[in-house]
């Protein structure tokens, strides 16, 4: 901790306590040299000499701390002697983070990054530049509109900038409270989820929040719209040709979708948007769930393999947070397709919970990966 000429102490510039995440934030005199991956600190002329712990450290700067291909950023306490000058002065400040990590799938790109980054950014109405380490191209272009509304200038590539840039602000690091969720306490302005998912509605110009579900706002006679994603991979719909059939005999109008990553977004969130109900087995499709009006319906299939916690974790509790309508059914064991492989008496199928006993391996062996449904 540092301590001020006058003996107050100050806030340490890097909190490493929190289990989730490591965030540094320095004020004043901020410092950045990308090529070397290092954030410098010149402090004050009364507070040179004073600190009592470390002038160095060593942070993931992203949302999970333990991911351990995640490239370190070192921050470090510097002598404005020894200090390189500046190449460029902002007036704004700037965020450090890496857009590296679990990203890939909608559910990761939100949890890991798109949440944190509304987290500790959105305070600053787009104010504040972005310093990105471990750029991913992909990432940036399938989602400008929401990096370019939290913050109004160029993203700099982090590891390719030679520059020395001074900020009067600088976070190194993303705050992030658990998977997929806010906690409202713990945010500069108490924002939740629901407050989010309205803010990416207002980023695509989708309806704001008092124009009701689609069903309802329609002065037509008109079935209702159900959305059903079949996952392209692992945890499909093997009959879906018969799951659309009976959406339909249910009343339904049917928009069937099978997501793909090239996906344009705009287009999309305007298809989710004109639809009740969002239907799927529980996977990252049903992130989805952003572009949904208030008191829509999230139907979440729920597969087999006592995977009913995880469901509700991931998908279920923050679709109820931002006021959506949660519906779930969880499938008998001969409505997977580990049941015609393995038969009754395997493990799988006759005691999942033995299977994850063995481990996370073994769960996401059987029930994420290989079973259909």
């Amino acid at each position: 901790m540092y301590v001020s000429a006058a003996g107050a102490p100050r806030k340490p510039i890097c909190d490493l306590l929190d289990p989730r995440y490591d965030i540094c934030e320095i004020s004043g005199d901020a410092r950045t040299m990308g090529t070397n991956r290092t954030i410098l600190y010149v402090p004050p002329v009364g507070e040179r000499g004073l600190a009592d712990d470390s002038h160095e450290w060593s942070i993931r700067d992203q949302s999970r701390k333990y991911l351990e291909y995640i490239n370190k950023v070192t921050v470090r306490s510097l002598d404005a002697q020894a200090a390189p000058g500046c190449t460029s002065r902002h007036a704004v400040p700037a965020v450090v983070f890496a857009m590296h990590g679990l990203t890939s799938t909608p559910w990761h790109d939100f949890s890991a990054v798109l949440i944190p980054l509304f987290i500790t950014t959105r305070v600053y109405e787009g104010e504040v530049q972005f310093l990105v380490s471990d750029l991913q191209p992909w990432f940036v272009d399938k989602y400008r509109l929401i990096l370019t509304n939290l913050s109004r200038y160029d993203i700099v590539d982090f590891n390719q900038d030679s520059g020395v840039r001074c900020y009067p602000k600088i976070t190194v690091g993303l705050r992030s409270h658990r998977d997929l969720g806010i906690d409202p306490a713990r945010t500069p302005r108490n924002y939740t989820m629901l407050d989010f998912r309205l803010y990416i509605r207002e980023v695509y110009s989708l309806p704001p929040a008092g124009v009701d579900i689609p069903f309802k706002e329609s002065s037509m006679q008109r079935r209702p719209r159900a959305m059903l994603i079949n996952r392209g991979r692992t945890r499909k719909f093997v009959n879906f040709q018969e799951i659309a059939a009976a959406v339909v005999a249910a009343g339904f109008e049917v928009v069937p979708v099978e997501p793909r990553r090239d996906l344009s977004i705009e287009e999309f969130s305007r298809v989710v948007d004109s639809c009740d109900v969002l239907m799927g087995a529980h996977g990252a499709g049903l992130t989805n769930f952003f572009f949904l009006r208030t008191n829509a319906v999230m139907l979440q299939v729920v597969p087999w393999g006592h995977m009913e916690h995880p469901s509700m974790v991931f998908d279920g509790g923050p679709a109820r947070e931002m006021r959506l309508r949660d519906v779930e059914y969880s499938i008998a064991a001969e409505e997977s397709t580990l049941y015609d492989k393995y038969g009754k008496d395997h493990p799988a199928i006759r005691d999942p919970e033995s299977i994850h006993k063995q481990g996370w391996q073994f769960g996401m062996k059987y029930y994420w990966i290989e079973q259909d449904i």
